[in-house]
């Protein structure tokens, strides 16, 4: 779904609710006490019907699938509201002459006990909706805490690649420092192998020399 209309829908859900509370009350009221109380009340439609205009443009704002239920919802609500204004009506219009508040009381029970019906089912009805835009929220709660460990586990793995990366490299580092060792004694013993044939070769060359002297004084004599 949405997360800014179940915000709105929350917020909807819990003024609903108040509002029918009010009404409620400023039922068995009369004089300033009621006509402040209808005051607020007016005011609180107006909020409601704020936030159903901002679940309206949230809606249709969404995917063809998610906006057809959320625009189904939101008649519901529009219904709910109207019907909340005509409750208000009912008690606003009750406030404009005593005589016929009394005469009300007085044989209208029945419909006063329907009324007082219709505004306990309509404020479960606010309440039930509220309770399931909670679990939604507690829903989306849920899943961002599953992602976030999913996160922290994907980010060790990732540490620990890093180290075992670290730790082949300086391996190989020391790898690298054995080669350039070996080659350098490598080096060394060419070198040394190569002198040493000098060396042998000089001293065949002085041994012929020496020979081949040796021989002529011996033939010259």
């Amino acid at each position: 779904m949405s997360e800014v209309f179940d915000g709105y829908e929350r917020q909807y859900c819990e003024v609903s609710a108040n509002l029918s509370r009010k009404c409620t009350a400023a039922s068995v009221l009369a004089g300033e006490q009621k006509k402040q109380r209808i005051s607020e009340i007016k005011a609180g439609l107006d909020d409601a019907d704020a936030l159903l205009r901002k679940m309206d443009l949230e809606a249709r704002s969404l995917q063809p699938s998610v906006k057809a239920t959320l625009l189904a919802k939101l008649r519901e609500y529009k219904t709910d509201l109207n019907n909340l204004k005509n409750e208000v009506k009912r008690v606003s219009s009750s406030n404009a002459s005593q005589a016929a508040r009394d005469e009300l009381l007085e044989s209208g029970m029945k419909d006063a006990v329907s009324v007082s019906n219709d505004q306990r089912g309509r404020l479960l009805m606010s309440t039930e909706r509220l309770n399931q835009s909670t679990d939604r929220v507690k829903e989306s709660r849920r899943t961002m805490l599953e992602t976030e460990e999913l996160g922290v586990s994907i980010l060790q793995d990732l540490h620990q690649q890093r180290q075992s990366l670290l730790h082949a490299h300086k391996t190989l580092h020391g790898v690298d420092e054995n080669v350039s060792k070996s080659k350098k004694i490598l080096t060394a013993m060419s070198r040394r192998m190569s002198r040493n044939k000098w060396i042998i070769g000089s001293v065949i060359a002085a041994l012929v020399l020496a020979i081949l002297f040796i021989l002529y004084y011996k033939l010259t004599h």
